[in-house]
């Protein structure tokens, strides 16, 4: 492969995805534009640097740019164990392109499903535990590239757009779980805006990152004052004994690298609106 010559933002995989096309539509103005990898025949805004590569099957195509980094959003979601066991393929055959492409710093997209339900608060020394297969697929990946010099793996709070309630909110009226204390359960949060700004300060190269990072902006959001703040309607059940009222990232780690604010309903709202989200009617 030739050497690119001309530098550039980060090479980004899994584009094709909501939080991938959330952030081509708010990726910052004044950061280095992206190459945006997408699978063939998928389809991405023509505004943007795109790559068509078949990540598991393909070799890495000549990269018309050198690209500053590597972000792996690439993966599978869901419940089918042999599907979601390509978490792991794909996240190893991404790192070694990005060595052959010498790419030297490399963010992917992990989940905080892989610390389970055990702990309302937890951080990356938290005991893993996951209950879901999701969560124990991204565990997996994270052990198969566990002491790999230059990569991170980024443990992504819920992002607003892109998550299960706002996945929902853009088909039905969704249903929340209300527990004893009335409340809907309390999760973290980032917006596409806030995450895409996240990125561009951990691609910065005189940064030493840890191999683990909570991504989240700070603090708790109730999933109802989220519904309030799009202005969407929804109904209660009575929460389940084995649903968990609260879930939270500390983020300290990634707080002290940049300033973090608050996460809150309506700037979370706004934010998943600017990278597309639309809500039923």
């Amino acid at each position: 492969m030739a050497t690119p010559q001309r530098p550039c933002g980060p090479l980004v995989l899994g584009t094709t995805g909501l939080v991938g096309r959330a952030l081509i539509r708010v990726w910052p103005s004044d950061a280095a534009p992206g190459i945006w990898q997408h699978r063939p025949r998928a389809r991405l805004m023509a505004s943007v640097p795109a790559l068509e590569w078949d990540i598991l099957n393909s070799p890495l195509p000549e990269l018309p740019l050198t690209p500053s980094g590597m972000i792996v959003l690439a993966g599978v979601t869901g419940n089918d164990p042999d599907a979601l066991a390509l978490n792991t393929e794909l996240a190893v055959k991404a790192v070694a392109a990005a060595r052959q492409a010498g790419i030297v710093r490399i963010l992917i997209a992990s989940s905080q499903a892989v610390y389970g339900t055990a702990r309302p608060l937890v951080n990356e020394t938290t005991p893993c535990q996951p209950v879901s297969p999701y969560g124990r697929a991204k565990l997996h990946m994270e052990q198969a590239l566990a002491g790999v010099e230059g990569v991170t793996m980024l443990r992504l709070g819920n992002v607003a757009g892109a998550d299960s309630l706002f996945r929902m909110v853009s088909r039905q009226a969704p249903t929340l779980d209300r527990f004893s204390d009335g409340q809907s359960p309390l999760r973290s949060y980032i917006g596409p805006v806030t995450l895409a700004r996240v990125l561009n300060r951990l691609l910065d190269p005189s940064l030493d990152l840890p191999p683990v990072m909570n991504v989240a902006s700070p603090g708790l959001v109730a999933m109802s004052a989220l519904l309030d703040a799009a202005r969407q309607p929804f109904s209660w059940t009575d929460a389940p004994s084995s649903a968990l009222p609260r879930l939270e990232l500390d983020v300290s780690r990634l707080a002290a690298l940049m300033p973090l604010e608050t996460a809150r309903p309506d700037a979370l709202v706004n934010e998943a609106r600017q990278g597309g989200w639309a809500p039923l009617g």
